[in-house]
């Protein structure tokens, strides 16, 4: 039989338990816990802040007190004692945890007792047998034979004759004080562990025909740290604390918002309490709401970015997201943890059903957001040369709109150093819309700034008025008729 189902038979006597010196005073079966007065705080980063606070009855001089029910992730590095007319000496985290498959270990080189029982008959058999290895199976010696216990399927129980001090049936740490007075008094503990987390998530119910999102907001606590956390005050941090990710780029974020949500902030973080003390269980996932708006103006945006003015193979799907605002006035009024929003919408049946979804960062108050959620199944763009002429430097300077002119006469003189190719390339932009009414194509040609060699460039003519986005980036907004085509042409004089 292998150590794994050998120990999930082991049994326990009643002298084992009665001889487990040191152990938590509460029954591990009974659901009670030795937790105080328990505050959590929980970061973005995986850490968390445990502070908790229990009436002990700390003796005059030097004495050993244990907390049960710490995290069993608990950083010891990290732990601050306090106790009125007490200084803490030494501390140890016991982490090795009670289990069946721990006592076989630690009962290498002692003796337990064997009971199998014949299949047939039911008769049960008493062995005394010492433990000589777990590695890979457990070898024992019985009367001084060798045997390896083989998971056979025949039932064999174990008997420990007691518990090894250094088991505990919940995770404890021991502290080692020297108090000035004895007595009852309040004393606490703060640590860092990792294994509690938690993240946000969003339901946005989109109203096509009403331009608008409602919204609510959850927050996921996760609980691995193999401690429950009982009847805590909760307190969530926003925010990338040190230790945490770094910023990254932002494809969700259109425009960061400059107000101030109406929490609670922390230094550079905002606080997300949960009302009400809350039981984290151990392996438990809870969801606590924290966002609930309807009616927030949105809309449908199709784009499509075109990185080089160069030429397409075939037709692209346009990518669809949905853009809303977290302002106070005309938005969602908050400020939101990073997180993920999935979309939903009504079908012809009323019946929501999902449309897709995407992740946000920390997004402060009065922020635009537009979030993509796939690509168009009925709205293509194809961009391609349609021309590409060199040109002539005499051409290329005949087009520059910004010459300084004093009396009639050019004052700035262009000095060629070395010899430059221009062109003139007209880039051709055919849109298709099978869709039943007309849209709206936001096209952003990029790649227009190439670095310091080539960052002058000029455009001649365009069909659609552009808007300069940064030195590299211009936006059209094209209407594409219901069913319909447009091409848009847009003509360039680069170095490039």
């Amino acid at each position: 039989m292998n150590i794994r189902a050998l120990a999930g038979a082991a049994l326990f006597t009643a002298t084992c338990l009665a001889s487990s010196a040191g152990m938590a005073q509460t029954d591990p079966n009974s659901g009670e816990t030795a937790q105080g007065d328990l505050s959590v705080t929980i970061y973005n980063n995986g850490q968390s802040l445990v502070q908790d606070i229990r009436q002990l009855d700390i003796a005059r001089g030097r004495s050993t007190i244990t907390f049960p029910d710490v995290s069993a992730m608990i950083r010891p590095q990290t732990l601050s004692f306090n106790a009125a007319n007490t200084s803490i000496v030494e501390q140890n985290f016991d982490f090795d945890l009670l289990t069946p498959q721990k006592l076989m270990e630690k009962a290498v080189g002692q003796e337990v007792t064997l009971i199998r029982t014949n299949p047939a008959t039911g008769a049960e058999t008493l062995q005394r047998a010492e433990v000589l290895s777990t590695v890979g199976g457990v070898i024992v010696r019985i009367d001084g034979r060798i045997e390896v216990l083989r998971d056979d399927g025949l039932p064999v129980r174990v008997i420990f004759d007691e518990v090894p001090p250094n088991l505990r049936a919940r995770p404890t740490l021991s502290v080692t004080l020297e108090s000035g007075r004895g007595g009852t008094r309040p004393a606490s503990i703060r640590y860092l562990t990792p294994g509690l987390g938690w993240s946000s998530d969003y339901v946005a119910l989109y109203d096509e025909a009403n331009g608008t999102v409602d919204m609510q907001g959850w927050v996921t606590l996760t609980n691995t740290t193999g401690t429950t956390f009982t009847n805590a005050d909760t307190l969530l941090v926003a925010g990338n604390v040190s230790g945490s990710f770094g910023s990254r780029p932002r494809s969700d974020l259109v425009r960061a918002g400059t107000e101030t949500a109406d929490r609670e902030r922390l230094g550079d973080f905002y606080l997300y309490p949960i009302e009400g003390r809350t039981t984290i269980a151990n392996n438990q996932t809870k969801q606590v709401s924290f966002l609930d708006v309807q009616a927030v103006p949105a809309r449908r945006v199709y784009s499509r970015t075109v990185g080089w003015l160069s030429s397409d193979s075939d037709p692209r799907n346009v990518s669809t997201a949905i853009s809303f605002s977290s302002s106070r006035e005309g938005g969602l009024g908050d400020a939101l943890p990073a997180g993920t929003v999935r979309f939903y919408q009504r079908d012809s049946q009323g019946n929501p059903q999902f449309i897709g979804e995407n992740g946000i960062g920390h997004t402060p108050m009065g922020s635009v957001l537009s979030l993509r959620t796939g690509d168009a199944f009925d709205v293509f763009v194809q961009a391609e040369v349609e021309s590409r002429d060199r040109i002539t430097a005499a051409e290329y300077e005949r087009s520059y709109r910004y010459r300084v002119v004093v009396d009639g006469e050019v004052t700035r003189e262009v000095e060629v150093e070395r010899s430059v190719d221009y062109y003139r390339t007209t880039m051709r932009y055919s849109f298709t819309n099978a869709k039943p009414e007309p849209v709206t194509v936001e096209l952003t040609q990029g790649g227009l700034d190439r670095g310091w060699w080539a960052r002058d460039f000029r455009i001649t003519s365009e069909d659609v008025e552009g808007e300069q986005l940064n030195a590299g980036s211009r936006l059209y907004r094209v209407t594409v008729p219901a069913n319909g085509e447009r091409v848009v042409r847009v003509t360039y004089e680069t170095k490039y």
